[in-house]
């Protein structure tokens, strides 16, 4: 499939969805945006060139790594281009404001309905059902048109779809945030003078002490470990890769370095991108 004429972004969802908020900022020029129905379709529309970068969340700062986002990374051939992290308020929403006991079905996506346990725990009679988004759950709540149906979304995909905020920040925590990324089909390796992030993911030997021996180089260089990911691998079960962030660039001579003595200590080692970490004072 032949490269897009402008430069579009596709993100799963639709309008009101936490990610086309994260594409307004990671891309503040006019591109265009694509709304695609899930994680696989950003991804595939992204690899096959349909549109020019991916948005996907990466991380909750609740909930951890999206691992959806994660092994779907893993098992494409694109690389992390930037970052932006956006605070996420959850509300929940409906055709109408009725008391809690009233909602019998409260839809989200996975990532959100774990972020407000709480919530549905005081809601032990309502059934919690997973959407592809935020949005998607709205959406999919204003056509039902059932009182007894609620959705945990943003307030901007409430007013799009016509609900009413039935309860607002509903989220475990007060400050919640979420990191995305964008993903292209190549690697950067520009440098400037901002701090640079590079993710990566390798598999180490089955025996004890392989995974100190791998992330010791990083001790021994001196480079922070900014995460590590257990993810299990399906072909192999009850066997595990590690995906990982370190602060600084690839050509930097001491992180090539560190880099070089990981992949000694491991049997595989792969880079998924290097990008500038977003300034968030």
């Amino acid at each position: 499939m032949s490269t897009p004429a402008t430069t579009s972004v596709g993100y799963p969802g639709r309008d009101g969805a936490h990610s086309a908020a994260a594409c307004d900022r990671l891309f503040p020029r006019n591109v265009e945006l694509v709304p695609l129905p899930s994680f696989h379709a950003v991804v595939e529309a992204t690899a096959e060139r349909a549109v020019s970068f991916g948005v996907l969340p990466i991380e909750s700062s609740l909930s951890g790594p999206v691992a959806e986002t994660h092994d779907l990374l893993y098992g494409s051939p694109l690389a992390i281009t930037a970052e932006t992290v956006l605070p996420i308020r959850h509300c929940l929403v409906g055709v109408a404001e009725v008391p809690l006991e009233e909602v019998r079905v409260v839809r989200s996506h996975p990532v959100a309905l774990d972020q407000c346990r709480l919530l549905l725990a005081a809601m032990p009679w309502a059934t919690a059902i997973a959407a592809p988004t935020t949005a998607d759950a709205a959406a999919q709540v204003a056509a039902h048109a059932d009182e007894s149906e609620a959705a945990i979304a943003s307030e901007r995909a409430a007013a799009l779809h016509g609900l009413t905020v039935i309860a607002g920040d509903v989220g475990d925590h007060p400050e919640a945030y979420t990191r995305f990324v964008s993903v292209a089909n190549y690697t950067r390796l520009d440098v400037n003078d901002k701090p640079w992030r590079t993710a990566f993911s390798f598999v180490t030997d089955h025996r004890p002490g392989a995974l100190h021996r791998a992330i010791e180089v990083f001790a021994r260089h001196e480079i922070d470990l900014l995460q590590l990911v257990s993810r299990p691998i399906p072909q192999t079960p009850w066997r595990y890769r590690f995906d990982a962030v370190l602060a600084g660039h690839p050509l930097d001579p001491v992180v090539r370095e560190a880099l070089h003595d990981l992949r000694e200590q491991t049997r595989h080692l792969r880079l998924f991108g290097s990008y500038p970490a977003e300034d968030q004072e």
